[in-house]
């Protein structure tokens, strides 16, 4: 096997537009997108898969969405308890949501986060 290629048959169109559609319902744009929160490599990112490569996203894929919505978050408008209300307003709309939630987005958007010593 040549560097770079991959081992097995290519992927049938079905399976990349099955792909393509579980990636929107999950939110993404695209394969480039999803790389890194599910670990895709850059030929992946592109498109490219092995028809086992393309079951094994699939499945993990549909496990996932068929696990049911998220509980919901915790509504920023809601009102504040006593300590809370000694902050500071937030300065901005995103210090508005609980700082969890943001985190959450990150880390699916592929980022990686950390919370401050102290």
């Amino acid at each position: 096997m040549a560097f770079g290629q991959a081992a097995g048959p290519p992927a049938s169109a079905a399976q990349i537009t099955e792909l393509a559609e579980l990636l929107a319902r999950a939110g993404f744009d695209g394969f480039r997108e999803a790389r890194h929160p599910y670990g895709l490599t850059q030929r992946q990112s592109n498109g490219k898969f092995t028809r086992g490569e393309a079951d094994e996203l699939i499945g993990r894929l549909t496990d996932e969405l068929d696990e049911g919505p998220e509980p919901p978050a915790a509504d920023p408008t809601a009102s504040v308890t006593a300590a809370e209300s000694a902050e500071p307003p937030p300065s901005d709309v995103t210090l508005a949501f609980p700082d969890e939630l943001l985190a959450d987005e990150l880390r699916r958007r592929g980022w990686t986060c950390t919370p401050p010593r102290g």
